[in-house]
């Protein structure tokens, strides 16, 4: 049987809370009591009050999830090249004319020139080896030697890579001028070989440029012989260079200080040959002695221009 519920107009006041939801009536002296019926009777069964709550997905900005994905190395992009290169043990044998050309190119930009001086011992020999079995149209051991690459990638100078990365890019535009052929092995060979030798020039360069630049050093070269300019090199050069002028001079003036008379020999032709000795040697000293005096002051120059340099 439902409650009847007495109803005040507009005294009738509803307390509510969330924590302790209660009904409160204020009643009147001059109340109308309510029968119960379908119309005016309310009917309160259950009262319910439940605090909202808006749901918060809580994400965590560090989470390896929400990370962005770690950019590609060199040793990645190197595997999925040897990736591509998974193919059917005839797949090169069985290209037509124009394409085996094509691979023969990318072979020949691949291991021209001094490659084992420019990628080294190991990566050298390994792409020379490349060469030769897409000149021979050899899938199989062309498969094998590429996967040896990723392997290799770490024990590369920044010059090896630039080299390396150069020699990649080429021989992938070779790849890339075949067109479609088959199922597109051949363009994925050259996106791989392409985009990996881009990033290893690309990592090359930035590594140099991370690298403090190293202080120039003059070389003086005379044949094999080679010897660092430095600014106390320099000033010894010059004080020794002026030393010998100074000995040079003192000599000249000793055989000019020699009179012609006091030369006294059998015949004239040994006077004639005497006094043509003594020119030659007067001139040589006095050639000395000017050359000693210029390369004096060029030294001090140079010395002062070096010692700039160093601060």
């Amino acid at each position: 049987m439902a409650s009847l519920l007495h109803l005040r107009h507009p005294h009738s006041v509803f307390n509510l809370s969330s924590s302790s939801p209660t009904l409160l009536f204020l009643h009147s002296p001059h109340h109308i009591p309510l029968k119960p019926s379908h119309s005016t009777s309310i009917t309160l069964k259950f009262l319910h009050f439940r605090p909202h709550t808006a749901p918060f997905a809580l994400t965590d900005s560090d989470s390896p999830k929400s990370l962005s994905p770690n950019p590609e190395t060199p040793q990645t992009l190197l595997q999925e090249l040897a990736d591509s290169f998974d193919l059917p043990s005839d797949y090169f044998a069985q290209l037509p004319r124009d394409l085996r050309l094509d691979l023969n190119d990318a072979a020949f930009d691949l291991s021209s020139g001094p490659v084992i001086d420019e990628c080294g011992q190991e990566l050298g020999e390994t792409l020379l080896n490349l060469s030769r079995a897409w000149e021979q149209a050899d899938t199989s051991s062309s498969s094998t030697l590429v996967s040896k690459l990723p392997s290799l990638e770490g024990s590369l100078t920044d010059n090896a890579k630039t080299a390396f990365g150069k020699r990649l890019v080429s021989a992938g535009r070779r790849f890339q001028s075949m067109g479609q052929y088959g199922q597109g092995e051949l363009q994925r060979i050259a996106k791989a070989m392409t985009m990996t030798g881009k990033l290893l020039c690309a990592s090359s360069v930035s590594a140099e440029t991370n690298v403090q630049p190293k202080e120039e050093t003059r070389m003086l070269k005379f044949g094999e012989l080679q010897v660092a300019l430095t600014s106390d090199k320099a000033n010894i050069g010059a004080a020794i260079g002026f030393v010998f002028g100074i000995l040079s001079w003192q000599l000249s003036q000793g055989v000019q200080s020699i009179p012609e008379s006091s030369l006294q020999y059998a015949n004239d032709n040994a006077l004639l040959l005497a006094k043509s000795l003594r020119g030659a040697l007067l001139a040589i000293c006095y050639s000395s002695t000017a050359l000693s005096a210029l390369a004096t002051v060029g030294l001090i120059l140079l010395a002062r221009e070096l010692k700039s340099e160093e601060k």
